[in-house]
């Protein structure tokens, strides 16, 4: 796999196919492989670009807490962005890369044709509440290792993939239960529990003029405020609901996820996007 050099340290990322390039940010629970179902579709039609964030082998994982934080993960996209000589792509993410994207689009406007903001917002709604259990885990992560990632994957926005697709559900435990515990430790600390709330961001939302598609499960609870107040705030923006789904809504209706970003861009560049 390439690896790109970036803000003092490695990312290793994957590029499949040709055109356009859009690039798919990953949950906190995830990875480049996260996003199969994206590649297989997506790079039909356009330059696909997966890639581990920092704290995720074989991407680096910085040892210094200080190194992980919602404004270095943007910059870390920024840098990836400018190592591959793009000066413009979609941009997606969900959860943890969901925010990436929104606040990727925030800052570098001029670089995001079109923004796709999919189960972001945890913890908007209870900050006190989110700060301290991501803190706890974080702690857990460190004494207990790979367990600790176990229960996290096991919550109540992830029995609907269990639910709908054992066998994902399955690949996405073994994947999440390898992930480096001082990395995911590290990252709950600086980027999830360091992150203000998304009603933090509403005047600098109200000025985003990207086209945005913003796309949450109904029993993802955490994240159907924060999802909502996106569309009410970001001008150009859409939203899709998905039924009784989680979470990790890509991997839980992949086909359905897939065809609503397709005709959202499709929208954007030709023009039709409201």
């Amino acid at each position: 796999m390439p690896i790109a050099s970036v803000n003092g340290t490695q990312l290793v990322y994957e590029e499949v196919g040709e055109g356009f390039p859009i690039v798919w940010c990953h949950e906190f629970a995830g990875s480049t492989e996260s996003w199969a179902p994206q590649v297989h579709y997506f790079s039909r039609f356009y330059r696909v670009i997966t890639y581990n964030a920092r704290g995720y082998p074989p991407s680096g994982v910085p040892t210094d807490p200080a190194a992980y934080s919602q404004d270095l993960a943007v910059e870390d996209l920024y840098g990836l962005l400018r190592h591959l000589g793009i000066a413009q792509a979609h941009i997606g993410g969900l959860s943890m890369g969901g925010s990436t994207t929104l606040h990727f689009g925030i800052r570098r406007p001029e670089m995001a044709k079109a923004l796709i903001v999919a189960a972001a917002g945890s913890g908007s709604t209870n900050p006190d509440e989110f700060r301290a259990t991501s803190r706890q885990l974080a702690d857990d992560l460190e004494s207990q290792g790979a367990a600790a990632l176990g229960r996290y994957g096991s919550g109540p926005t992830r029995v609907q993939l269990r639910r709908k697709d054992p066998a994902g559900f399955e690949e996405f435990m073994s994947l999440l239960t390898a992930h480096s515990t001082a990395g995911s430790a590290h990252t709950m600390r600086g980027v999830q529990a360091g992150r203000p709330p998304i009603f933090h961001w509403q005047a600098a939302m109200q000025a985003l003029q990207v086209p945005t598609l913003v796309l949450v499960g109904d029993e993802d609870e955490p994240c159907i405020e924060p999802s909502l107040f996106m569309k009410r705030n970001i001008p150009h923006c859409g939203l899709v609901v998905f039924p009784q789904s989680g979470h990790a809504i890509n991997l839980e209706e992949p086909a359905l996820f897939n065809s609503a970003c397709l005709e959202f861009l499709h929208a954007v560049e030709t023009g039709k996007w409201a």
